[in-house]
């Protein structure tokens, strides 16, 4: 999300940081950029002209004409005008009510609606330690009862169940006399989808709403829909009392401009970000941190808190013991560090989120992407144990047979021997006292808290896994 705008934000900063003092003519012109910038990202126009105009009548205050770091201190101008217009601070949900608390969902249909019920369950139950349950008052799509039903199981949340042929307001009153029965902290409740704002809908809408009451009323709505998606929500909000909105879809979006737009048109905070297909896919909306990643300076808070929270401790402490018994690096290791790393959500989902990742040629972020690294799972799961624990077995006949077992090329193969090859010599550096040593050589190479080694070999891990 927000690449088209990050690039030419980087463009701009740069240009600015080069400056020895500002003037009123190169300010003009840097904002004549950053509004280019922003209306080819699909921000609102009304939002668009009241970020310039603020960051203008800043610029040219008395505090930056006088600094010795004028640039840097018009980037601070405007990293803190993009927090701004996206609300401040994160914004938490409310469940501060007698229990079970609802959370009604409403939304277009296609928006992933019913996908964010089950990753906000997930995330509840994760991350607040909640019991769930969900509800489908969708009756006029069955499918969208059976999706709910399936997603619901896989996130282990409970499931309360519903048909096509039951009235709405009655399936949503009865799921909530079973939540309180079975003393759930959480009832969230999935409504029907249309393909646009319409009366029936709204009133379908209100009168759950009006039987539940509930504590937080979410809008969810696709951020690859640009400024539309800040006009729909602010349709929706005139009809219905929303609490905030989930924004889904944000890994197929570059221009970011639904983020960028929602809370000037709706007054309404971005609660949540889905940033994949999968339910663990879905992380809190924090301004401070996305404005940080728009301006290229990523986003290392989120990139630890990830870690700490997804990262398998005991694999990977298992694998410090092994190497320091002197043992070798192995491909079964190196599969394991690519699901922990899968696990985290993907390679492009971390990368995203690395300080200075808008520099790196094109051609080398593609080659980093979540296919390549499935392709690479694909191979050693072809290989049989004892290529695993002994590669240099691994040759010609061996690698065509792993080749067609896992649907891809010899030089596939030799691909990832050559970059395992790379990733042991590594190890073996810190065998021993050799990593503390290594990690006193690199220190200062990348973010605080980002594996030993300092960076991402060409594998897309660090060395030994991600820090405890």
């Amino acid at each position: 999300m927000f690449e088209n705008l990050q690039d030419r934000f980087e463009g701009v900063l740069t240009n600015l940081r080069g400056q020895g003092r500002l003037t009123e003519d190169n300010i003009k012109e840097t904002l004549r950029e950053v509004r280019m910038a922003l209306l080819e990202a699909d921000v609102a126009l009304p939002v668009v002209r009241r970020f310039v105009e603020e960051v203008r009548e800043k610029a040219l205050g008395e505090a930056v004409t006088r600094s010795l770091t004028p640039g840097q201190v018009l980037i601070k101008i405007v990293n803190d005008e993009l927090v701004s217009i996206m609300g401040q601070a994160n914004e938490q949900l409310d469940l501060t009510t007698q229990p079970p608390a609802v959370v009604l969902m409403a939304g277009l249909q296609g928006s992933g609606k019913t996908t964010s019920v089950a990753k906000l369950a997930r995330w509840l139950q994760e991350k607040q330690k909640k019991s769930v349950m969900v509800v489908s008052c969708d009756v006029y799509r069955p499918a969208a009862i059976e999706q709910l039903k399936t997603v619901a199981a896989e996130v282990g949340a409970e499931f309360y169940p519903s048909s096509g042929d039951q009235d709405p307001v009655e399936i949503a009153k009865r799921a909530l006399d079973s939540a309180r029965k079975h003393y759930k902290d959480v009832l969230i409740v999935d409504t029907a989808g249309r393909l646009h704002v319409d009366v029936a809908m709204m009133d379908e809408i209100k009168a759950i709403h009006a039987a539940l009451n509930p504590i937080e009323t979410l809008f969810v709505v696709d951020a690859m829909t640009g400024q539309d998606a800040a006009n729909t929500a602010k349709a929706f909000d005139e009809a219905l009392p929303l609490t905030g909105v989930i924004l889904t879809k944000t890994d197929g979006d570059a221009r970011g401009g639904a983020a960028l737009s929602i809370r000037q048109i709706t007054g309404k905070p971005i609660k949540f970000l889905g940033t994949g297909e999968k339910t663990a896919a879905l992380e809190p909306f924090h301004p401070d941190r996305v404005a940080s990643r728009i301006l290229g300076m990523g986003d290392v808070v989120s990139l630890v808190e990830e870690v700490q929270a997804k990262v398998d401790r005991d694999k990977a402490e298992k694998l410090v013991k092994k190497l320091k018994k002197g043992k070798d690096f192995d491909l079964a290791d190196f599969k394991e560090q690519l699901e922990q790393m899968n696990q985290m959500g993907g390679i492009a989902s971390l990368m995203e989120k690395l300080p200075g990742m808008g520099q790196i040629p094109e051609h080398v972020k593609n080659r980093a992407n979540d296919r390549e690294m499935g392709k690479l799972v694909a191979i050693i799961n072809s290989m049989t144990l004892n290529e695993r624990r002994f590669p240099a077995v691994i040759k010609g006949s061996r690698k065509r047979r792993i080749a067609a077992g896992s649907g891809t090329q010899v030089q596939d193969v030799n691909q990832l021997l050559k970059q395992f090859m790379q990733m042991q010599k590594m190890m073996k550096k810190m065998k021993g006292g050799g990593m503390a040593k290594m990690m006193r050589s690199m220190q200062g190479r990348m973010p605080p808290g980002f594996g030993p080694g300092g960076g991402l070999p060409p594998g897309g891990m660090p060395p030994g896994g991600f820090p405890m």
